[in-house]
């Protein structure tokens, strides 16, 4: 069967998150895999079963995030973005579709991720038109400070002081490629992080952890003890969702290849 991978994007704020939820005796939760699924069966004119790469919490963004679904019916790619677009509620959009193997996973074969948290800090006026897309702190953060601790969280390192209790997973070890905060104008910084993989709310407990580094609650060395003695208490607060924006997903290009 014909399978398609499809890049989406979407505000999260009013979505219970990627996955679907169908609290028994009660209505489905309205969630990004529930509605995009629908819109697709729309397309088709049959159920698929969507899988999604990353499972991204209530209220959490995405600009690139990577979904496939297999079907017994050949669509032509050009015009599958926006036909699924066109049956998409007005805060999701599907913005690429490639078809590829069969046993294409974006789960297991996705390598790199990108996110990026933005907090808006100090004293001024609070954000008005994306205040939905921003976490917002009243004090006054310095980029200098933050970008001194994320250096520290570059490599492979186990993360499990960066994960919430509930994380699920058997190895909490993982790859930081990258972190990087930076200005924005309007007293924003912008903190960018690319690794292989993320356990669960770890990039909005790498963000609350520089954000007390870079207001001057914690001394940035303050990473690299949490990682040494792999002890919760030693990082920031989980920040809330949405300031966090899933960016893009890599994949091999041997393995989404039509």
């Amino acid at each position: 069967m014909p399978r398609y991978k499809l890049t989406v994007a979407y505000e999260g704020t009013d979505f219970h998150g990627w996955q679907k939820q169908e609290p028994p005796g009660r209505a489905p939760l309205r969630t990004v895999q529930g509605v995009l699924e629908e819109a697709i069966c729309k397309v088709v004119r049959e159920r698929v079963s969507l899988v999604g790469a990353s499972r991204t919490d209530s209220g959490v963004h995405a600009l690139g995030q990577v979904a496939a679904f297999s079907t017994t019916r050949e669509i032509p790619l050009e015009r599958l973005p926006r036909a699924i677009t066109a049956r998409c509620p007005s805060d999701m959009q599907v913005v690429e579709a490639e078809q590829v193997d069969e046993s294409f996973d974006p789960i297991s074969d996705a390598r790199r991720k990108r996110y990026q948290y933005t907090i808006q800090h100090g004293t001024g006026l609070p954000p008005l038109f994306d205040r939905r897309l921003v976490w917002r702190t009243h004090h006054d953060l310095d980029p200098g400070l933050m970008n001194e601790g994320a250096g520290l969280l570059v490599g492979t390192h186990d993360f499990e002081p960066f994960a919430s209790a509930s994380h699920g997973r058997e190895s909490t070890v993982r790859t930081i490629e990258e972190c990087i905060v930076d200005s924005m104008p309007g007293s924003r910084v912008r903190v960018a992080v690319v690794g292989d993989g993320f356990l669960y709310n770890m990039v909005r407990i790498i963000a609350g952890s520089l954000l007390e580094i870079g207001r001057g609650a914690r001394h940035p060395r303050s990473i690299r003890e949490a990682l040494d003695r792999n002890d919760r208490a030693l990082t920031g607060p989980t920040l809330g969702p949405e300031g966090l924006r899933l960016e893009w997903i890599e994949y091999p290009r041997e393995r989404s290849a039509g």
